[in-house]
C-alpha cells in the first residue's frame, strides 16, 4: 500500500468509528498493545491482557516482524497493524477493551491507531499517548484532573493527570467507547504515570528484541 492509498483507507474507515459506549459494557479483561522497534526496522508487537480488577497479567503474546511501511506522519498505524493484528488473533479469547500506545480520534484525519484497531476488530478501544496531538491547558495537579485536548477547534481527547506530580497522558477515543468512560478505564489501570497495560506490553516487546 502506498501512502496515498493508506490515506484513502483511513478516510474510508473513519465513518465506521462509533464514539459511544455500549451501556452493557463490562471490562473484565483489558489488553495493552505496544510495538517496540530495533534500529534495523525489526519490530516486536506485544499484547498483554490484564485482569481489570486485580491488574494481574493473564495472557501475553508477542509477534516479531519488520516495518515494511515507510514512516509517514499520520500513517504510523500502517507500520504496526499487521503484527498487532496477528498478535490479537493469537489470544485465547477476545479482551473486553483494547488500550493502544498511541492516538485515537486525536489524529489529523481523526483516525489514529486506536480507531483503526477498534474498527478492524470490532472491539472497544482507546488511545493513551505520551505527547499531545493538539493544544491543552495543563490540568490540575490531583489524580483524575483533566482538560480538553483541542485540534482545529474540536475536542479530540483529554489531558489526564494519572498521578499527582507527574506529567499528564493524552487519552482519546478509539471505537465503541466515549471519552468519559475511556478516562475512567485509564485511571483504574494506572499505578504509575502510564497504564499497566502499556508498561507491560512495552517491556514484553523490548525483551523480545533483546
Amino acid at each position: 500500500m502506498t501512502p496515498e492509498e493508506a490515506v484513502a483507507e483511513q478516510e474510508r474507515l473513519r465513518s465506521l468509528v462509533v464514539p459511544r459506549t455500549d451501556p452493557g459494557l463490562v471490562v473484565r479483561r483489558v489488553a495493552g498493545l505496544d510495538v517496540s522497534y530495533a534500529e534495523d526496522d525489526r519490530l516486536a508487537a506485544a499484547v498483554v491482557v490484564l485482569d481489570a480488577g486485580s491488574l494481574e497479567t493473564v495472557e501475553e503474546v508477542v509477534v516479531p516482524g519488520r516495518a515494511d511501511f515507510p514512516y509517514v506522519p499520520g500513517l504510523f498505524a500502517f507500520r504496526e497493524l499487521p503484527s498487532l493484528m496477528t498478535a490479537l488473533e493469537r489470544l485465547s479469547a477476545p479482551p473486553d477493551l483494547l488500550v493502544c500506545d498511541g492516538q485515537g480520534l486525536a489524529h489529523p484525519r481523526r483516525f489514529g491507531l486506536a480507531c483503526h484497531v477498534g474498527v478492524l476488530t470490532g472491539l472497544p478501544s482507546l488511545g493513551v499517548a505520551k505527547t499531545p496531538m493538539g493544544r491543552f491547558t495543563p490540568p490540575g495537579e490531583h489524580r483524575g484532573a483533566h482538560s480538553d485536548l483541542v485540534d482545529d477547534g474540536e475536542v479530540v481527547g483529554r489531558a489526564l493527570r494519572t498521578r499527582e506530580g507527574v506529567k499528564p497522558v493524552f487519552v482519546s477515543v478509539g471505537h465503541l467507547i466515549d471519552l468519559d468512560r475511556a478516562c475512567a478505564e485509564v485511571l483504574r489501570l494506572c499505578v504509575t504515570r502510564l497504564p499497566e497495560t502499556t508498561r507491560r506490553a512495552d517491556a514484553l516487546g523490548r525483551a523480545q528484541l533483546r
